[in-house]
């Protein structure tokens, strides 16, 4: 038997949840194979296999937080018999090989143990129970151990956790196994809105990373916002005049994006704290420009990164945003594409905002806010008034290292250029 462990993710990730096997009990699997997908606080990992052979036992199910060097399954190889156990067996390995580091080999297992005291061990560390068991146990706060099983083998089945979980309060088992949900409880749970029909979710790990992130963010910069608005007159002129010849020069569409970067990177440019971080008592300049271009997934907002945004042309830009934002929507972005951002533009006009106050991107300083483009009478001179489409943008910026001055400069900035945009050619 080959034990599956979860290997070396990368510096930054020591464990992850189980999202979803991608093979049963019984399957065969060949080397390379992806046998599991692992949900870490930035991307999914899927793990392959080492080995050709059959899959063995599931110890580990979806939901399960593991941690690098935890058993999670056990493979059988191909024609392997009943007593064989391979002296070393690698730990499997990981797809995105961005986000892997070399994986540890496991123990070499003890080749005369008793299959009967590995399975003794197994069920000793880890009740009996079937996937649907554990899972509502999770939700309810059940501890498993404490639930009493009517299958005859001693299997623990959802029936037997939902009658622990109506178990009178009074009852020392129930007592002990809720105890510590309830010091965590900040909501009432449903039990105390009866009659009221509620669902109880539990937060995925990417969405306690971003609450948890978003949080100490608040706490611990001097965050402000500042907003301006833009004529897109000129940009929307260009666009329609120019779209066709674009795309069938380029293959990609002429966006927003790409002028709002090169914009950015114009006022970054003239404005270096924006593009900056605090280190400790030391102010980090940073003499490069990536561009985080905030996406919202379905697990949530991932911000991928325009590598040297001030060396890509329009179409340039346009086709990484394109890429990274497909990417993104796929659940197939690596650690390297969301890493190492200088300054952040988040989008809510697609969504239909028409104003807001971005939170910062840690360590960055600085973040961009568009916002949806709404026609308005605006006055042209003292006799004249049009109707424009115009936009709002925001800018939040640490107060630590960020004056007010050069923040409303630097978004004044940002609204010349826009409204110019053949200046943005100029710049470069």
């Amino acid at each position: 038997m080959i034990e599956i462990k979860v290997p070396e993710l990368a510096e930054s990730i020591s464990e992850g949840t189980i999202a979803q096997w991608l093979k049963n009990v019984g399957d065969n699997v060949k080397k390379g194979d992806n046998i599991v997908e692992l949900e870490t606080d930035k991307v999914n990992i899927e793990i392959s296999a080492d080995y050709d052979g059959i899959i063995q036992e599931v110890l580990r199910e979806e939901g399960d937080t593991v941690e690098v060097g935890d058993i999670i399954a056990v493979l059988k190889e191909n024609g392997e018999g009943a007593g064989d156990v391979p002296s070393e067996a690698p730990a499997p390995s990981v797809s995105h090989q961005q986000a892997a580091q070399p994986a540890a080999e496991a123990p070499a297992a003890a080749p005369n143990k008793p299959a009967a005291e590995s399975e003794q061990r197994k069920e000793t560390d880890r009740p009996l129970a079937s996937p649907a068991a554990r899972k509502l146990a999770r939700e309810l706060g059940i501890d498993l151990s404490k639930v009493e099983a009517r299958d005859p083998l001693g299997r623990v089945r959802p029936e037997d956790v939902k009658a622990a979980s109506e178990k009178p309060a009074s009852q020392p088992e129930q007592k002990a196994a809720r105890a510590p949900e309830k010091k965590q409880e900040s909501t009432p749970r449903s039990a105390d809105v009866p009659g009221k029909p509620v669902e109880r979710m539990k937060l995925s790990r990417r969405r306690q990373t971003i609450a948890k992130r978003l949080v100490e963010v608040q706490q611990t910069a001097a965050m402000l916002t500042t907003f301006n608005e833009v004529d897109m007159t000129a940009i929307n002129d260009i666009r329609k005049r120019r779209k066709d010849a674009f795309l069938q020069q380029n293959d990609v569409k002429l966006g927003y994006m790409s002028f709002f970067t090169k914009a950015v990177v114009g006022a970054l440019k003239q404005f270096p704290l924006l593009n900056a971080e605090i280190q400790g008592d030391e102010v980090l300049l940073k003499k490069f420009y990536d561009i985080g271009i905030a996406v919202g997934a379905e697990e949530g907002l991932v911000v991928p990164v325009v590598r040297d945004a001030d060396k890509l042309s329009f179409a340039g830009i346009e086709k990484e945003i394109l890429s990274l934002g497909k990417k993104a929507r796929e659940n197939k972005l690596t650690l390297s594409e969301l890493q190492g951002g200088t300054f952040t533009i988040t989008n809510g006009g697609i969504f239909g905002s028409l104003m807001s106050t971005p939170i910062l991107n840690a360590p960055q300083v600085g973040i961009l806010g568009m916002h949806g483009i709404k026609m308005r009478p605006i006055a042209i001179d003292a006799e004249r008034m049009e109707n424009r489409p115009m936009m709002y943008i925001a800018l939040s910026y640490d107060h630590r290292i960020v004056d007010g001055r050069e923040a409303v400069s630097f978004l004044a900035k940002v609204k010349e250029m826009l409204e110019d945009p053949e200046s943005l050619l100029l710049q470069g």
